[in-house]
């Protein structure tokens, strides 16, 4: 099985329009690793030059940056830039198929479990409430026909990723990052992030377990037309716990009604987005200016990477 080669820009900018004095942020800008996700090179480079920064791990295994500025500063600049080989991992019908049903999977899930194994204790951690995930009998009550007696989970997973995808519009404008899931339910629009929610919020209120991806989806251009520097944008979809496959969990892309395989470049996971938020923190000071992002992907396969995303960084900014 061959990878599929990218290069992935993601550029966020602010302007402040008056000096920030001190500010402290958290980055989920670095990909994870995965057995289907290789990364050849990451690098972040950041313009002023953070006072203090330390990378590690977060509580969910995602690489994650901590930084800190003590110096008075009008604006920030964070570019995140990374060539990365995803290989071939859609699972086939025979997988979806052979699933647990999901009402023992719920029932192996249950707090009261006699005899938990391992990897269902590290899959309760996506089965509660999050900021962003609410679990309301209306949402059991919205996925129930996904889910008869004795359904495989995955097969249910399914059915409920093409429901939402059917019967949600993508509106950009219906929503912000804090509409609560049980709008959406009501409105039925939005945009990835909310399509995410709601299924992890249907997921978990039928007792099942299921997580937030971020990452990355390639878009092409209309034939005979150039690849738009900053057209792009992050993505959202859903990981459904599923013991027995082959990674124990399995992706849905409920705004695309589709599994992700090579074009899905995963960045982080987390309960919800709150967890995994690409740049997330305080300030003191600063004019309340909105950010404004950027993201390229070019498969590096089918293109060459633009002149204007290999331009150097400014003189001064911090790179790792």
């Amino acid at each position: 099985m061959e990878p599929v080669r990218y290069h992935v820009l993601h550029e966020t900018r602010y302007d402040y329009g008056s000096n920030v004095s001190l500010s402290q942020q958290q980055l989920h800008l670095s990909p994870r690793f995965l057995p289907w996700q290789q990364v050849h090179e990451q690098r972040i480079v950041i313009e002023p030059t953070p006072t203090w920064r330390r990378d590690g791990l977060d509580a969910f295994g995602n690489p994650v940056s901590w930084i800190s500025f003590n110096a008075p500063h009008d604006s920030l600049c964070i570019r995140s830039a990374m060539n990365i080989a995803v290989l071939p991992h859609l699972p086939d019908e025979a997988m979806l198929d052979a699933s647990i049903p999901w009402e023992e999977l719920r029932e192996r899930l249950a707090y009261d479990a006699l005899e938990p194994l391992p990897e269902d204790l590290d899959a309760a951690r996506f089965l509660f409430e999050s900021p962003h995930v609410r679990v309301k009998h209306e949402l059991a009550a919205y996925a129930a026909d996904c889910f008869p007696p004795g359904v495989p989970v995955l097969i249910g997973a399914r059915a409920l990723m093409a429901k939402i995808f059917e019967e949600f519009e993508f509106d950009p404008e219906a929503t912000t990052v804090s509409t609560p899931v049980l709008e959406v339910l009501e409105n039925k629009r939005g945009v990835c992030q909310d399509f995410a929610h709601l299924m992890i919020a249907c997921m978990r209120a039928l007792g099942l377990a299921a997580r937030y991806v971020s990452g990355y989806l390639l878009t092409r251009p209309p034939p005979g037309k150039p690849r738009l520097i900053g057209a792009d944008a992050s993505h959202a979809w859903v990981s459904v716990y599923a013991p027995g496959t082959a990674d124990n969990w399995v992706d849905f892309d409920p705004t695309n009604n589709l599994l992700p395989d090579t074009e899905h470049i995963t960045l982080a996971i987390g309960r919800d987005f709150t967890d995994i938020s690409p740049l997330r923190g305080i300030i003191l000071g600063g004019g309340g200016a909105e950010p404004e992002v950027a993201v390229t992907v070019v498969p590096l396969d089918e293109e060459e990477i633009p002149a204007a995303l290999l331009a150097e960084p400014e003189a001064g900014a911090a790179e790792a």
